[in-house]
């Protein structure tokens, strides 16, 4: 019984694992780098086309990264 406890404790620390790993790599927008990297270059090959960047980004909406670009690197500054 104690076996049973002892692995299924296990278990249920590397799903937390696993999801705070997920949260280091993301950025506080939600992107990781390498998204923000293919954002980046993206936008200086297509410009405020956001639809083709986010077509290169699995699970990206264009609104999601208009918006994020318009926070992460406004002109206005």
């Amino acid at each position: 019984m104690a076996e049973l406890e002892q692995h299924s404790s296990s278990r249920d620390n590397s799903s937390v694992d696993s999801s705070e790993d997920t949260n280091s790599r993301d950025s506080e927008a939600g992107f990781s780098e390498d998204e923000e990297t293919l954002i980046i270059r993206m936008f200086k090959l297509v410009g405020e086309r956001w639809s083709l960047i986010a077509g290169r980004i699995p699970g990206r909406t264009a609104e999601e990264i208009e918006k994020y670009w318009n926070t992460r690197h406004s002109t206005s500054q």
